[in-house]
């Protein structure tokens, strides 16, 4: 079985749209508080364009694991 894990970032832009980074295979453990203090300077600076609008708000970080299991 192979496990994957993903961190996601999320944020509100200023058209009030939601954008995702997708960050594949993280750091495990994950520090909850280097992911916020990351995700703020993100906002601050204003790191990524996106179609959706500037970013102007940091939401809740997500990770997500996948388990895969080969049948045949």
């Amino acid at each position: 079985m192979a496990t994957k894990f993903s961190l996601y970032l999320s944020f509100m832009t200023d058209q009030n749209k939601k954008v995702r980074v997708n960050i594949p295979n993280p750091k495990q453990p994950i520090d909850a508080s280097a992911v916020n203090n990351a995700v703020q300077t993100i906002v601050n600076k204003n790191v990524f364009n996106f179609p959706q609008g500037a970013l102007v708000k940091a939401l809740p970080a997500q990770e997500t694991q996948t388990d895969t299991t080969t049948i045949a």
